[in-house]
């Protein structure tokens, strides 16, 4: 049976959103590994499996992949030390110490996020990106028109610029043509569940169905940001 969470999963993340302190956490400690970590990580190698169908070159150690549950606190002034959400992020090969596009799932106590694109470009990424739109804007536009996608998914709403990204001539009909993708910072697609639905079998499914119809999105994403490498090679961590 695919790998699911429990009740106990999600009562522990309540718990954790009430009385996110170190006092609370750590004689609770033993709960998380084995209600929330164990299950990340056996769900994460099982989309592994559909990543390297859809897209090889995501798929990760499931150890790397999923995120901390510790907070860092050093430049914040919220000092919570515990996010209240497991979450695992699949970089691309090659892009792992930077951004690019990538696949992402957290789980809190109140939702289940299923997400896929560009969140937090470095501003080479970001100008690369940006001038691949000004060629190739017609193709996102096709794909995030697809009605699959459209059915599972909605396009990101992050900030916007107001005006012509520096270096973009809103004179020049193809900086025209692609104006209101050009103004975006960050591009993907994502859908919020109930955090019920990680208590079902068909979790598996929920997310990875979700990855593959996101997946040519990626692709198209990371196409300015790596330089054209065979996909042909097994991926280790399968």
């Amino acid at each position: 049976m695919p790998t699911h969470f429990t009740p106990e999963a999600l009562k522990f993340l309540r718990g954790l959103a009430r009385n996110n302190d170190r006092a609370w956490f750590d004689p609770r400690k033993p709960i998380y590994e084995r209600e929330l970590k164990a299950p990340m990580l056996c769900l994460i190698a099982e989309i592994n499996e559909t990543l390297a169908k859809v897209s090889p070159e995501h798929v990760r150690d499931p150890a790397k992949c999923m995120m901390r549950i510790y907070r860092d606190t050093r430049f914040s002034a919220d000092k919570k030390p515990y996010k209240t959400q497991v979450a695992a992020w699949w970089s691309r090969a090659g892009l792992e110490k930077t951004s690019g596009g990538g696949f992402y799932f957290h789980l809190s106590a109140k939702e289940l996020t299923v997400a896929a694109g560009c969140y937090m470009p470095g501003p080479e990424q970001l100008l690369a990106i940006r001038r691949h739109l000004v060629e190739h804007h017609a193709e996102l536009r096709t794909l995030l028109a697809g009605r699959k996608l459209r059915a599972a998914l909605s396009e990101l709403e992050g900030h916007r610029l107001t005006r012509p990204p520096r270096g973009f001539s809103p004179d020049s009909p193809a900086v025209t043509a692609a104006l209101d993708l050009l103004l975006c910072r960050q591009w993907g697609v994502s859908a919020t569940l109930p955090a019920e639905r990680a208590l079902l079998p068909s979790l598996l499914k929920d997310i990875a169905s979700r990855f593959t119809l996101a997946a040519p999105i990626v692709a198209f994403l990371n196409a300015p940001l790596v330089p054209v490498r065979s996909t042909t090679e097994r991926p280790k961590f399968l």
